[in-house]
């Protein structure tokens, strides 16, 4: 099925950059411990995100190796492929966002292999700070192979303040800029969140999921945010566990994975872990402060669970691959933007 990847502007206008979780949203929960998803938005969510507009048709391509690097990509020798005219995008025109924010392309139907080369040499991407990066096709979770395809730089997040463009042949432009570096890392052993940004590190009291309830461990990205979230354990397997509306609640996997306002957070935050798998913060404005610092495209870390590291199509979980993994699901390889 073909899923619109837009949620709205809750953060700069970047659409839910939610990985299949859109077409969820109506039943998503906070649950990391199924793949199944329950959490609702509250009826006053964000509106979705602007369609691309029109662009001259890219030049560029790739003739390199899988793995070689290339200082420019020459022009593509394949003509444009039709699937591109209904690709969808989930950065808007205009964002700024997070240092760890893939590029994220989805299509109606899956790409064959075959075509797969053509498609990323007809997606241009172009940088003010030359990143070495490539293109990579993920399985996202509710998509079937072939669906999505994702750029991310190579070994290291995007530099801050890269002015990037987008071409989707000849069909679309988007430019985007990647703001100031927020990284925030859970350690589910310590129940504190390190968040560390441009102007220094904060240290935050958490607690996450229980045993047998366990947060995800790896490395997401924050999909989208919302004020007040419904979220309901019936959607996920957990029968009647709880039912209500949380605060603060900001997005990391499509499996229903969040950091928000959790009333246990209050007594239990820094010495117990006692969620149903999201990342709980106190009550007392430790919540909205992180809400309002924290921007779509921000990268949030889980150490120490015992959970499995979180897959790649799980929302925005590119980074869990090592770069010479990312390559191998990579047709045209890696390139040099300029």
């Amino acid at each position: 099925m073909y899923l619109d990847r837009s949620a709205g502007r809750t953060a700069g206008r970047l659409g839910a950059a939610v990985a299949a979780c859109v077409a969820l949203l109506s039943a998503v929960g906070c649950s990391a411990a199924n793949e199944g998803t329950g959490v609702r938005v509250a009826a006053d969510a964000p509106d979705a995100q602007a369609s691309a507009t029109a662009a001259p048709k890219a030049k560029g391509g790739n003739k390199s190796g899988r793995g070689k690097t290339s200082n420019a990509r020459p022009a593509p020798s394949a003509p444009e492929p039709a699937v591109l005219a209904q690709a969808q995008a989930h950065i808007s025109d205009g964002d700024t966002v997070g240092v760890g924010m893939p590029i994220s392309v989805t299509f109606p139907q899956p790409v064959p292999a075959a075509e797969r080369k053509a498609v990323e040499d007809w997606l241009r991407v172009r940088t003010s700070s030359g990143t070495t990066g490539a293109w990579s096709w993920v399985k996202d979770q509710n998509l079937y192979d072939g669906q999505r395809v994702d750029f991310r730089p190579g070994t290291t997040y995007w530099k801050p303040g890269t002015k990037v463009t987008l071409r989707v042949g000849s069909h679309g432009v988007r430019h985007f800029t990647i703001g100031r570096s927020l990284v925030a890392t859970v350690d589910t052993n310590t129940h504190e969140m390190t968040v560390s940004t441009d102007g220094g590190t904060r240290h935050i009291p958490i607690t996450a999921g229980a045993p047998g309830t366990d947060t995800w461990n790896g490395t997401m990205v924050v999909m989208d945010k919302q004020p007040r979230v419904l979220m309901d354990s019936s959607t996920v397997g957990l029968g009647t566990a709880y039912k209500d509306y949380y605060n603060w609640a900001v997005h990391v996997t499509a499996s229903g994975t969040y950091v928000h306002e959790n009333e246990r957070a209050n007594t239990e935050a820094g010495h117990h872990n006692v969620t149903h798998g999201c990342v709980g913060l106190a009550t007392d404005g430790t919540a909205r402060h992180f809400y309002d610092q924290v921007m779509v495209g921000d990268v949030i870390r889980v150490t120490g669970s015992d959970k499995d590291r979180v897959a790649a199509g799980n929302g925005y979980g590119d980074w869990n691959l090592t770069w010479k993994q990312w390559l191998e699901h990579s047709a045209a390889g890696q390139t040099t933007t300029a």
